[in-house]
C-alpha cells in the first residue's frame, strides 16, 4: 500500500460532476477541505500518540466522507482501517500508525495540489 502515489488517489470528478461548472462551489468545498482536513488529521495523531483510541477512532470517521468526496478511495479505505483498528478490544497500535502514516503522506501530498487547483480556480475568477 505504501507504494501507492497521491495522484493515484485523487479524483475530482465527483467534485467537478457536483460543481456542474460553478468554480466558486470548487473554490468553496476545496477551502473547507484545506481547512478542516489538516485539523483531523493533526486530532488523530495527537491522539493516537496518546493511546486515545475513542478519539482518534471517531476522528478517522469524521475524516473518511471528506476523503471520499474528493476521491481519494484509497485513503477512505485505509483511514476506515485505522478507525476499526481503533475500536478492536486490543488495539494493534504498530499497524495502526502504519496505517495512519500511509494515509496521512498520501493526504498531505493532494493537500498541496488542490491548493494549487484552488488557487488556479480563483485566479480564473
Amino acid at each position: 500500500m505504501s507504494d501507492i502515489s497521491p495522484d493515484q488517489d485523487l479524483d475530482l470528478s465527483f467534485l467537478y460532476e457536483i460543481a456542474d461548472g460553478s468554480n466558486e462551489f470548487i473554490i468553496e468545498s476545496i477551502g473547507l477541505f484545506l481547512e478542516q482536513t489538516p485539523e483531523l488529521i493533526a486530532i488523530i495523531g495527537d491522539a493516537l500518540a496518546n493511546g486515545d483510541w475513542d478519539t482518534a477512532s471517531k476522528t478517522s470517521h469524521k475524516l473518511k466522507p471528506n476523503l471520499g468526496f474528493f476521491g481519494m478511495p484509497i485513503s477512505q479505505a485505509t483511514i476506515q482501517e485505522v478507525e476499526l483498528g481503533c475500536k478492536a478490544d486490543t488495539p494493534n497500535s504498530a499497524e495502526i500508525f502504519e496505517k495512519f502514516n500511509q494515509v496521512k503522506a498520501i493526504v498531505n501530498a493532494n493537500l498541496i495540489t488542490l491548493k494549487q487547483i484552488k488557487d488556479e480556480k480563483e485566479a480564473g475568477l
